[in-house]
């Protein structure tokens, strides 16, 4: 079974549970209309500040349904049958993590019409906007790829969680520096923050890739070194 096989095969796999997929392209969107009439309350709650937080929420989603469907491959039958095929770890790589970049794409682009027809304004460069979103899909979902090949079915769902937490908490939904204190700090060292601060900071005051570079550096280091522990660990796994 070469890569392209095993990527349609997954992605056959996906299709196959609709519930879970509407959910995941969905939900956020809901989520979106749900939280958007807060504004009044807070500025915050604009369209334009909260789409770039829901996108991520939806990506720890997609990290969750990435890393089951590799931990579950693992448990039967087919994975010891793959590891004999001529597959290198990027093969698995990519035919593991491609089904849910294209969700995703997909995912981000709803939420983003959402909140088009909400209300979104838009500043800067939407390409900037693309580059950090796609970054952090790919983040996410290499995330998922790590804890699918390296846990069991039921230590992922406790994962999955301290990610959800650590994305939410990084202001997906609320202004991070209303929080501050060892919160702010632990978020300060991870990619979420920056992620969002880069992407609103586009969105809402035009900023260039000169003004996001530093945030841009971190979401892009992290990126990179996802993808190279994802590798390894398929790498791991063919020679075991």
């Amino acid at each position: 079974m070469r890569a392209r096989q095993l990527a349609i095969r997954n992605f056959k796999t996906i299709l196959r549970d609709p519930l879970s997929l509407g959910l995941t392209i969905g939900l956020p969107s809901v989520m979106l209309f749900i939280l958007q009439p807060l504004q009044d309350v807070d500025e915050f709650f604009t369209p334009t500040n909260l789409a770039p937080g829901i996108v991520l929420f939806g990506f720890v989603m997609l990290m969750f349904s990435s890393a089951m469907i590799l931990s579950r491959d693992r448990e039967t039958a087919l994975f010891p049958r793959l590891l004999t095929a001529p597959l290198t770890s990027g093969d698995f790589l990519s035919a593991y993590s491609a089904p849910y970049l294209v969700i995703a794409v997909v995912q981000a682009g709803v939420i983003f019409a959402m909140a088009a027809v909400l209300g979104l304004e838009f500043e800067g460069s939407a390409m900037l906007v693309v580059l950090i979103m796609v970054s952090m899909a790919v983040l996410y979902v290499g995330l998922g790829i790590v804890l699918g090949a390296v846990l069991g079915v039921a230590p992922i769902s406790g994962a999955y969680s301290a990610v959800l937490l650590l994305t939410i908490f990084a202001g997906t939904w609320f202004d991070l520096n209303q929080i501050g204190g060892p919160i702010q700090a632990v978020e300060d060292l991870l990619p979420f923050v920056h992620a969002l601060d880069a992407a609103r900071d586009v969105m809402t005051n035009g900023a260039g890739l000169g003004d996001i570079a530093s945030d841009l550096t971190w979401v892009l280091a992290y990126t990179v070194a996802v993808v190279v522990v994802a590798g390894a660990a398929f790498r791991r796994r063919l020679v075991e």
